[in-house]
């Protein structure tokens, strides 16, 4: 008999390897590891492991389990490639910076930004499409709204929100 953490570790490796677009898709590729497993059971393990589902490059929408890795630190050009390819709009209700994204993509542009410590960005909470940037006290949501849409190309659409 197969434990739940040999399951979830088979769960997790399953979609670090491939699409996994359904819960009766990986219910599958467990049986063929040779470990029975429920859609309910499937169901909870993906909650309890924290899997989102990301849109992928072909349009679908797949299962991902974020790292956590609070210490890596995204580069400058890697955050400039996320914002550019997920931001659709940034507005402003002072301290909050409210971003718009695909559906879907919020958690990435919120991950992104999170290991990115940018400057005056004291950190967000991200939704299926919207996220909030809280700017820190000093910097303020208005200058960090500019660097942000500056740093997405988007910098024209930013625009405050009474």
């Amino acid at each position: 008999m197969t434990t739940k953490v040999q399951r979830q570790s088979a769960v997790a490796q399953i979609i670090s390897e491939s699409d996994v677009t359904s819960h009766t898709q990986l219910v599958r590729s467990l049986k063929k590891m040779r470990i029975v497993a429920t859609q309910a059971t499937v169901s909870r393990d993906l909650e309890e492991l924290g899997a989102v589902k990301v849109r992928t490059s072909n349009g679908e929408t797949a299962y991902a389990i974020p790292e956590f890795e609070p210490e890596r630190i995204a580069p400058l050009d890697q955050l400039r490639r996320v914002l550019s390819e997920w931001v659709a709009d940034i507005q402003i209700s002072d301290p909050i910076v409210i971003i718009r994204t695909p559906p879907g993509c919020a958690h990435v542009v919120a991950s992104a930004l999170d290991r990115s410590r940018i400057e005056g960005l004291a950190g967000t909470v991200a939704g299926d499409d919207t996220m909030f940037c809280v700017a820190s006290a000093n910097y303020g949501a208005k200058k960090l709204a500019a660097h942000l849409g500056k740093l997405a190309g988007i910098q024209q659409q930013t625009k405050a929100k009474k």
